[in-house]
């Protein structure tokens, strides 16, 4: 009798338990769908919109099937598919094929990148801020956090699953690849989501959590993209990235859609796995311990550079390290750039002649500014991680010392100019170096060693606008991304899109000169630096007069 009754109570406590654990979730689910309530139309309607807008242009863009087929090509060529895809259906090139092989990467990468912002903001970042300690005082169970930032990851990716959906059926695409597409776009973001939801796990900084997931994503995209340059249709390591899996559905050519399944089975085992870690690690903390300082800090600490510096030294190795190995991988793509040039002459029009007619060093110097590219973004990351500062009222702390505003604002700029500065060289170094290697020709590595610094005051322009963004602080971000995320479209895509003359030609990346297939024109470099100062001084003037929000 006394055996069962505590078997009773033991049963009731362990269903208890397990009840418990999740208590308050629908409110922490509803309460970050109201933070969020901006954020995810603006990425969904983002996503779907550029989408219906290439539907479009599209076809101004490419009116016949033989510029279809000339735009096909590319695909052919390694370094087209280390970009973009593995090359389905390039016989008969249709849109859906080029939505498959060309953009579908793109959406996916998007979708995760919102994903990882996402998951790390709903937990890692309110522990570390100390929000979620307020939250769990009350009635709040240890997985309600996790389950409902969870959730909330899965209403964003079924909303860019549902915008993108409308966009591709307005372009008049077949129902059943449509689905694919936009079920692969949102897997994939799933996945990355569930990727964050570990690393938040195993790092006690929200920084350190999205660093390792968006070196996870950068890793995948380049495993893909190795993979697909080594056979047309994608090569056994394509597989191992959850990015090839949405395009191996082969939409819009010989629809399958089973490698979906690995993007769910790889969701669940991620999802499990930080439930899993949940439980085994203590309120704020992490599963990696981090690693103790110093009984003495540095003399360079004292100084605002190297305080900042040594914030900011894992997130610039991070970086450095992904556009090195990235760069190095694409100039090793070089021989294969001319065997196709050679094979196929029209491929020199679509990628533009260089200085002699060096079309070679025209397309490598065209990848130096898609690499610029993403040091910008870095560079305004860089800068708006001085709003979180402020916020927790570190900013505070140090302004109460004897440093100012100025000061601490330049320093903060000075350490990404630095970091920008590194990330050029290491993605010059790596394209002149990986190039060399192919071709055999070293002199490849000098011209393309200081090449990408051609486009540093561009960089520092665009950490001008972020740190306008901040000395005004409550005129948002929005529009620094909007302006950034536009000039890469423009940059990228813009044949593509047929845009205006006028557009095409203001857009920032295409005004500087691609060293080494031009010649060195200092007009635009001058321009461009001028503009960075103007900006950097009118934030930090902005600064200066402003009150510091409360920490």
């Amino acid at each position: 009798m006394n055996a069962t009754l505590a078997t009773h109570r033991q049963d009731h406590r362990s269903a208890g338990s397990s009840a418990g654990s999740l208590t308050g979730t629908a409110r922490l689910f509803w309460f970050a769908l109201r933070r969020d309530r901006v954020r995810i139309p603006l990425w969904a309607l983002g996503i779907g919109g550029m989408i219906a807008y290439f539907g479009a242009v599209i076809p101004l863009a490419y009116p016949d099937q033989a510029a279809l087929q000339t735009r096909a090509n590319i695909m052919r060529d390694p370094s087209g598919a280390l970009l973009t895809g593995p090359g389905y259906g390039i016989d008969n090139y249709t849109f859906g094929a080029m939505v498959t092989n060309e953009l579908l990467g793109m959406l996916a990468v998007a979708a995760a990148l919102m994903s990882i912002f996402l998951v790390i903001r709903h937990t890692r970042a309110e522990e570390e801020s100390g929000r979620a300690e307020l939250v769990r005082a009350g009635v709040v169970g240890r997985r309600a956090p996790l389950t409902a930032a969870l959730l909330t990851l899965l209403v964003a990716n079924v909303a860019v699953g549902i915008t993108l959906c409308a966009g591709l059926l307005a372009s008049d695409l077949a129902l059943a690849d449509t689905l694919a597409v936009s079920a692969g776009t949102a897997l994939v973001g799933l996945v990355f989501g569930g990727a964050a939801a570990v690393t938040a796990q195993l790092s006690e900084h929200a920084r350190t959590a999205s660093g390792m997931a968006g070196a996870a994503l950068a890793l995948a995209f380049i495993v893909r993209g190795v993979g697909d340059a080594q056979s047309l249709g994608g090569s056994a390591l394509s597989w191992f990235s959850p990015i090839a899996w949405a395009q191996q559905t082969r939409a819009f050519t010989d629809l399958r859609w089973w490698p979906l399944l690995l993007c769910a089975g790889l969701l669940a085992v991620l999802l499990t796995f930080a439930v899993l870690l949940t439980e085994h690690r203590d309120f704020g903390a992490g599963l990696v311990p981090a690693r103790s300082g110093r009984g003495n800090a540095r003399k360079s600490l004292i100084d605002p550079v190297g305080l900042i510096l040594r914030m900011e030294r894992g997130s610039i190795l991070w970086w450095l390290t992904g556009l090195a190995v990235f760069a190095l991988l694409t100039g090793s793509m070089a021989q294969g750039i001319v065997e196709s040039f050679e094979a196929q002459p029209q491929l020199a029009a679509v990628f533009g002649q260089g200085a002699g007619g060096d079309v070679l060093r025209a397309t490598l110097a065209s990848f130096t500014a898609y690499f610029a590219m993403a040091v910008a973004v870095y560079a305004v990351v860089s800068i708006n991680r001085l709003r979180a500062e402020e916020a927790d009222g570190r900013t505070g702390a140090v302004l109460a010392t004897s440093v100012s505003r100025p000061r601490w604002l330049l320093s903060a700029l000075a350490v990404t100019v630095l970091g920008s500065t590194v990330m050029l060289l290491g993605t010059g170094l790596g394209l002149g170096g990986g190039a060399a290697i192919s071709l055999g020709d070293p002199a490849l590595v000098a011209d393309f060693a200081f090449a990408g610094l051609v486009y540093l005051p561009l960089v520092i322009g665009f950490a001008g606008l972020a740190v306008v963004s901040y000395g005004i602080l409550r005129a948002g971000r929005w529009w620094v991304w909007l302006i950034l995320i536009s000039s890469i479209i423009v940059g990228l895509y813009g044949p593509l899109l047929n845009l205006p003359d006028a557009v095409s030609d203001a857009e920032p990346f295409g005004l500087m000169p691609r060293v080494p297939a031009e010649e060195l024109e200092l007009l635009p470099i001058a321009g461009a630096a001028l503009v960075a100062l103007i900006l950097v001084a009118a934030g930090t003037l902005a600064f200066r007069r402003r009150d510091l929000e409360a920490g």
